[in-house]
């Protein structure tokens, strides 16, 4: 717990000022009806930005042997720091972790699992595995392939379980 005199800034920030940056001397957001022919609309980044999707991650983890139970208790805590986690299989040499994530495209949904387990390590105490297999599909493909009868089965039971 920090104590400090009230209304005293936070350590280190004595000299920093908060700045602003005009928007220049052409901008105008709310344009007059005479000029609006010639201008074009003004867009706000929700409309320029595309969509985020669901992708159906299944991350492969392997490493040396490590004690089943450091494995699960790991597992079960970074299925408490990523909510989205819905199931983890695990034996002592290597894991299978399976969640949904939220992402515009392809590569940002890969770029973020491929950050996860490394990310939650330290926090998760997690084997220092290396990431051996990635596969991220769209939600629409992982239901024809649930449907059809291949691809990976429904994350069912949810949670942490032993292979």
């Amino acid at each position: 717990m920090r104590r400090a005199r009230p209304g005293a800034p936070p350590r280190g920030t004595a000299n920093r000022a908060l700045t602003s940056v005009g928007a220049g001397v052409d901008f105008d957001r709310n344009p007059l009806p005479s000029d609006t022919a010639e201008r074009e609309p003004v867009t706000t980044a929700e409309e320029e930005s595309p969509h985020s999707r669901l992708w159906h991650i299944t991350l492969s983890v392997s490493g040396t042997e490590t004690p089943l139970a450091e494995i699960r208790r790991g597992l079960e805590q970074l299925a408490h720091d990523h909510p989205f986690l819905l199931t983890s299989r695990y034996a002592g040499d290597h894991a299978e972790i399976r969640y949904w994530e939220e992402a515009r495209d392809l590569h940002d949904a890969a770029a973020v699992a491929l950050r996860l387990w490394g990310e939650h390590r330290s926090s998760a105490q997690l084997p220092p595995w290396e990431i051996v297999g990635l596969e991220v599909i769209d939600r629409e493909t992982y239901h024809l392939r649930v449907a059809e009868g291949y691809g990976p089965p429904p994350a069912s039971p949810v949670g942490v379980h032993p292979y």
